[in-house]
């Protein structure tokens, strides 16, 4: 499926969230990541900071708690380098700051700036995502381009609004598959044997919170 029809289609899906169904969806995606047995083992996660003008998924319900709870983990952020069109991964805590860059993305203002090859698990923003793990983003390829630099056995982790399309997303060279991805109803991880998504868990009581529309 078309790439950019796609992005279109999700990114007015999701301006059409209302305040508190998309607010209800972070915190059941974010009690849903909290069950990820990998927790256990990781010690550097890279998160990306919704923007909230344009409905993200709220990424601070995570690391406020990492904070709070899993004082060992570290956590990292986005920073672009627009000389490079690359990805920084930067340790930040609740006494970092944070500004503005020139797309209104907060990232940190300050902090160590951590290897790539040394973060165990990436937090990846997204529109929707297929069966097979491929994914649509933005279209300008940062998270591609730092995923290629981690490590394979990083855990790229999505958190979507939506279950995965029908069909297959149209892939390029460089695209990087997600592992896991996380929805306010389902967890969902790639067989290595199929290589498609499977249901991992699933909230046999879910209300639906918002439409399919």
């Amino acid at each position: 499926m078309d790439k950019s029809a796609l992005r279109q289609q999700f990114l007015r899906k999701r301006s059409e969230l209302s305040v508190s169904a998309a607010a209800q969806a972070g915190h059941l995606i974010a009690e849903r990541f909290f069950e990820l047995p990998e927790l256990a083992v990781i010690d550097t996660l890279h998160t990306f900071i919704r923007l909230k003008k344009f409905n993200e998924i709220d990424t601070s319900i995570i690391y406020f708690k990492l904070w709070r709870d899993h004082e060992r983990i570290r956590t990292c952020a986005p920073r672009v380098d627009h000389s490079t069109e690359m990805i920084e991964s930067v340790l930040f805590d609740e006494d970092t700051d944070l500004i503005e860059d020139r797309w209104g993305i907060r990232e940190p203002a300050f902090g160590d700036i951590v290897d790539p090859k040394d973060v165990d698990m990436v937090l990846v923003p997204m529109l929707c995502f297929d069966v097979f793990g491929h994914r649509v983003g933005y279209g300008k390829g940062f998270y591609d381009r730092f995923l290629n630099q981690c490590r394979p056995d990083c855990r790229k982790v999505g958190l979507s609004y939506w279950p995965p399309i029908d069909g297959p997303i149209e892939t390029h060279d460089g695209d990087i598959r997600l592992d896991t991805c996380i929805t306010p109803r389902e967890t969902f991880r790639l067989d290595p044997c199929s290589h498609q998504m499977k249901k991992a868990s699933e909230d046999a009581s879910f209300i639906e919170i918002f439409s399919e529309q």
